[in-house]
């Protein structure tokens, strides 16, 4: 499994958002997706561990997951050719209301 997969399920977006201000325990991370059950929130831990997305330290009988910011690389590098797309299309989108406001 790659990033793209990964982040393609919305549990893990989740966690993912969820670590976006800092660490977090396991069971922080549990609480913050009350629909799922605790192994299968340890599952997608995993799966973003294993990816690169977050990384998880022991503290006493805690662990503690954070967001590793270079496993975001690969999105952010896919998501960059595609920026200049949508300033293009913001950019016409202004030429061309611009223009309707001179007529």
């Amino acid at each position: 499994m790659d990033v793209f997969e990964a982040v393609a399920e919305p549990s893990r977006r989740a966690l993912l958002d969820a670590l976006i201000d800092g660490e977090r325990t396991a069971g922080e991370l549990v609480a913050t997706l009350p629909e799922l059950t605790q192994p299968t929130v340890s599952r997608h831990l995993r799966v973003l561990r294993e990816v690169g997305l977050v990384e998880v330290r022991p503290d006493a009988q805690r662990r503690i997951y954070a967001l590793r910011a270079d496993g975001l690389i690969a999105i952010d590098d896919w998501i960059t050719r595609y920026r200049r797309y949508w300033t293009d299309h913001l950019d016409a989108l202004e030429r061309h209301l611009r223009n309707k406001e001179t007529r």
